[in-house]
């Protein structure tokens, strides 16, 4: 049974977070419960609106009034405005003019502090700040690292000590390496202190891919979403996120290869192929090495499986261990999110009631499990059986973390049917089919898959 198309778009959808809807009044300084990341988010909001002022590209009058909301925390203001602001911009499917202007230093500036204020806005300010603080606390002075998600980009970005600066990290995102305007916008941040990417390295990664992307089409052998035409010369022109993702892929990988003095670590918007090999574990995501392990240690493992057991424990219990079965996941599901009943949850209230972090979390834990999962495909004997365990454990926290989450339910659903656990798989698809959260396109799809496994259990 193949459910390859309709999961790699839906794990593609779902690797940016985040609608910038507005709100209610809501101030975010005054309801982030810890005064550290509310004094570092507003040094962030002062750091990027100074770096907006200096920049060289054309001055637009509505950025001071953008960041005016910024700097006293006003959530509404920050999001209506940078709806408006969307609705011109040239990188957005939108109905208005397009803006030539929103773009470069500014428009990248601007971008940041929306993108950190839709977590701490659209998701409790406790969690979104456990989030960026957790993950920038793991990662080593002097490394660089690509944020994927807009919280794991944006948040990870405002707890740094000073992203302009790179201290105590570099932050990039592997989502836009293909745009050259963000390119730009990273070597005039970054450029003095890392090699990277220039006009005629994004050129020839993007002639490296359509090359590749020619002879697989003749073999048959396009991935799924992959998208191309030819144009009236004959250039393939592609187009979609899975194709522009393969270009960033080459991008980021050029990044890793001429900075060879620096440490990588990643979270994971789109899984990238090359990538694989080379991820191990590390806390809420991933170290990046530069050349593929053979394998991952008894050692790293152990210390993942150790670590997710104790985080997660305070936001849904610590209920979930290795011997969970299945059964056990999809009941607390039915339970909490289903019927919406706390009467024995021993979690966090606030968490189970935060659809924007659960799904953050719940992305995070899958996009470890995908690893696990990538490893059992590669591995034999012991290891094989190991990397499963890993996967399945990691899979379960991941959809007990977000049951609704179309990532955690498709990942998870393909991981069993690869290992000949239909049942699961029918349980898995049907317990999230009835949560009452479950719905529009995403829902649709999720039963448009129960149905897919119920005729595959039919048949077989």
């Amino acid at each position: 049974m193949k459910l390859t198309t309709m999961a790699w778009v839906l794990i593609g959808a779902a690797g940016l977070l985040g609608a910038g809807c507005s709100r209610a009044s809501h101030h975010v300084y005054t309801t982030i419960p810890d005064a550290d990341p509310a004094v570092q988010l507003k040094r962030f909001v002062s750091d990027k609106e100074a770096q907006s002022n200096t920049a060289t590209n054309e001055t637009i009058p509505e950025f001071a009034a953008f960041f005016t909301a910024a700097r006293t925390g006003d959530w509404p203001a920050v999001s209506n405005a940078f709806l408006a602001f969307r609705n011109h911009a040239g990188q957005y499917e939108h109905s208005g003019q397009t803006d030539n202007r929103l773009r470069g230093t500014r428009w990248e500036a601007v971008k940041e502090v929306w993108g950190a204020f839709d977590a701490f806005g659209e998701g409790s300010p406790k969690y979104a700040a456990a989030f960026g603080r957790d993950i920038a606390n793991s990662i080593p002075d002097g490394s660089i690292y690509f944020g994927g998600t807009d919280p794991g980009r944006f948040v990870v970005t405002a707890m740094c000590r000073s992203q302009v600066a790179g201290d105590p990290f570099y932050v990039l995102t592997q989502n836009a390496l293909a745009d050259s305007s963000y390119l730009d916008y990273i070597r005039n941040m970054y450029g003095d202190r890392l090699h990277l990417p220039t006009a005629d390295d994004t050129s020839r990664c993007f002639e490296e891919y359509t090359a590749d992307l020619k002879q697989r089409a003749d073999k048959h052998q396009l991935r799924a979403g992959e998208d191309y035409h030819l144009d009236d010369q004959g250039k393939v022109q592609v187009q979609g996120q899975v194709a522009v993702m393969e270009i960033n892929a080459l991008i980021a990988k050029t990044i890793v290869d001429r900075n060879p003095g620096h440490e990588f670590y990643l979270e994971e918007s789109f899984p990238l192929d090359w990538m694989y090999p080379c991820l191990e574990p590390h806390g809420l995501i991933f170290k990046l090495n530069p050349q593929p392990l053979s394998s991952l240690s008894d050692e790293v493992v152990s210390a993942d499986h150790e670590y997710w057991s104790k985080y997660l424990q305070p936001m849904i219990g610590g209920w979930l261990t290795d011997e969970t079965p299945v059964e056990d996941v999809a009941a607390f599901v039915g339970k909490t999110s289903g019927r919406r009943d706390l009467s024995s949850f021993s979690g966090d209230p606030v968490f189970i009631q935060d659809l924007y972090m659960r799904r953050s979390f719940s992305k995070l834990r899958s996009s470890i499990a995908g690893v696990y999962a990538w490893r059992t495909g590669h591995a034999t004997g012991a290891d094989k059986n190991r990397m499963a365990r890993e996967a399945d454990f990691a899979y379960r926290q991941s959809w007990a973390l977000c049951p609704d989450s179309p990532e955690a339910i498709f990942r998870y659903v393909t991981f069993l049917m690869q290992q000949k656990r239909i049942a699961d798989a029918v349980l898995v698809a049907q317990t999230a089919a009835d949560v009452p959260s479950m719905q529009g396109r995403d829902g649709a799809q999720v039963r448009a898959l129960l149905e897919q496994l119920k005729q595959y259990q039919k048949k077989n």
